[in-house]
């Protein structure tokens, strides 16, 4: 026999139907309850005991009905075929995917949510990594290195290339974001003085590509390495020093928002992406050609394993990078008059430094120190540590008498006409494009620059007590060969003359209406700091405009 207190307002009846016993077994139970219907809350009610038979009396629930199907993906991100691209007629279609590329399909995403409008992107590589490198925490600095030099992905064209030997393609999804330094400063005044663009607007898009980015100097906070160095050199000169502004997202896991893709890279913009509307992604799509109809863009051929596909759209956006931009835009026949020229990098010095491990607390922290370009002083500063310990913390650092700086170094080099990309017709790629050439040198300004630049780092390492290391009594401070800096730029550069820029202030190519260019191409003189962040703000302001017209 069980026994329940009934609840106020019950009646036997409702305690018949709650246990699912029938209500003549119940009434015999319970004599003492005379009528079914009264309110018996806060008296004892018998019930039957749970045998089987009992049980087989309990409400059981129907079976779920299963899962409808959703289909499934066969990697990390949804890809589209390009046999089913060719059946869509797109509003904008997106070559590459690196900086520039993704930027604008965030932006357009975002803009045009509810629009219906058709967006595609394309890239010539395939998948490699789902973020950037630093957050795995298999890929330690040599792992890094081995990575990101395959010749798989970075093609190293600049072994046939003499006056740019470091010269490198990338073909991944996410390109070069997958492994770059996220050190991302606003370009100088001075720079963006010679720009076709305010300084007003360009500091709301700046502001618009640090809050996606999460650009901050949060990163060193707290490091008390960063903090005594930056102190140091405030005092000995470089006022405006700071740590690193770094794109880095070092908010803690909290509220269940793990926060585990710290460093931020192109993959970062197609999850946004992936979650505000749909649009088309295909991988290892090499674009050939642009194609053109009436004198305005129509789309883009494309190979894949050797098959052409014509992709058409109204719109074309080329994000394919400073060197392969330029290369697709001539091979298309589209040269105008300063297409591939005004190709311009930074000189790029490198050296490294020991300092005393007694001279800091125990717990250091990370190095990430910034001397920025100042209006006397055309060149900036970066310096990492401790050793090899920026951001891998998988290891264990081992404990040593004396703490590794590296300092890297970058000059204004001159945009300059004669500085050049162009293709050399006896010789195609696997695909039949003519392979990239290009005229380079430094300038004598650029060479004073690259002195003064050298006394720099000098100076810097001797206010910060760590002397420059050497070998045979030489120090190792030295030039990088050309290309080594990863910032190439200007080949596509906006101005508002044609004759001397590849596209108009919003990145749209001179001549052929609808085809626009958003990477490191479209950035004129680009001073001494590093390109990334300005090419996002800029690649957000053409999706910008490119949006409103659409």
């Amino acid at each position: 026999m069980r026994i329940c207190i009934a609840s106020d307002g019950h009646t036997l009846r409702a305690i018949a139907d709650l246990y699912q016993i029938p209500l003549d077994g119940l009434t015999e139970l319970n004599p003492h309850i005379a009528e079914p219907d009264r309110n018996i809350g806060g008296s004892a009610v018998n019930l039957p005991p749970l045998h089987r038979d009992n049980r087989e009396r309990l409400y059981i629930p129907p079976d779920c009905p299963p899962a409808p199907e959703t289909g499934y993906l066969d990697q990390w991100i949804p890809l589209t075929p390009l046999e089913d691209m060719e059946r869509t007629v797109y509003d904008v279609l997106i070559v590459g995917t690196g900086a520039g590329g993704s930027a604008v399909l965030w932006r357009l995403c975002e803009q045009l949510r509810a629009k219906g409008k058709r967006i595609g992107i394309i890239d010539a590589g395939g998948l490699l990594l789902p973020m950037h490198a630093q957050n795995l925490p298999t890929i330690d600095v040599k792992r890094y290195v081995q990575l990101f030099t395959n010749p798989k992905f970075s093609i190293p064209i600049g072994k046939q290339i003499p006056d740019f030997p470091a010269a490198t393609l990338f073909h991944a999804l996410g390109g070069r974001t997958l492994f770059w330094s996220g050190v991302s400063p606003r370009m100088h005044p001075s720079a963006l003085s010679k720009w076709p663009v305010s300084l007003k607007e360009m500091s709301y898009y700046y502001n618009v590509a640090e809050d996606i980015m999460k650009v901050s100097r949060a990163y060193t906070e707290g490091s008390s390495l960063t903090q005594q160095l930056v102190k140091l050199l405030r005092e000995g000169g470089y006022t405006e020093t700071s740590g690193f502004p770094l794109a880095a997202d070092t908010a803690q896991t909290r509220y269940g928002r793990v926060k585990s893709n710290v460093f931020f890279s192109a993959m970062n913009f197609f999850g946004y992406s992936l979650n505000l509307r749909p649009f088309d992604l295909a991988v290892n799509a090499y674009a050939v050609k642009v194609l053109s109809h009436n004198g305005k863009v129509a789309g883009v051929e494309v190979k894949c394993n050797q098959r052409s596909h014509i992709l058409q759209a109204k719109n074309v956006v080329l994000s394919a990078g400073a060197l392969e931009t330029p290369q697709l835009l001539i091979h298309s026949g589209i040269q105008g008059g300063a297409i591939g020229h005004y190709l311009t990098n930074h000189s790029f010095l490198m050296a490294h430094g020991l300092m005393d491990r007694e001279n800091f607390p125990e717990l250091m922290g990370t190095l990430g120190v910034l001397i920025p370009q100042t209006e006397s002083q055309p060149f900036q500063i970066q310096l990492y540590g401790p050793g090899e310990y920026f951001w891998y913390s998988y290891e264990r650092q081992p404990i040593r008498k004396e703490v590794g700086v590296r300092f890297e170094g970058f000059g204004i080099v001159e945009s300059r006409y004669r500085n050049r990309v162009y293709l050399d017709p006896s010789r195609l790629n696997k695909y039949g494009v003519p392979e990239i050439q290009i005229d380079f040198s430094y300038s004598d300004r650029d060479r004073e620059i690259i002195e003064m630049t050298a006394r720099g780092i000098e100076r810097v390492s001797d206010i910060i007590q760590a002397p420059l290391l050497t070998e045979n009594g030489r120090s190792d401070l030295c030039l990088m060969p050309a290309g080594q800096d990863n910032h190439v730029s200007g080949t596509c550069r906006m101005s508002e003359n044609p004759a001397l820029g590849g596209t108009n202030p919003f990145g749209e190519v001179f001549g052929m209406p609808g085809l626009f260019v958003a990477d490191n191409s479209v950035l004129p003189p680009i001073g001494a700091s590093n390109p990334t962040l300005s090419t996002v703000a800029l690649a957000i302001r053409t999706a910008d405009y490119l949006a409103s017209r659409l």
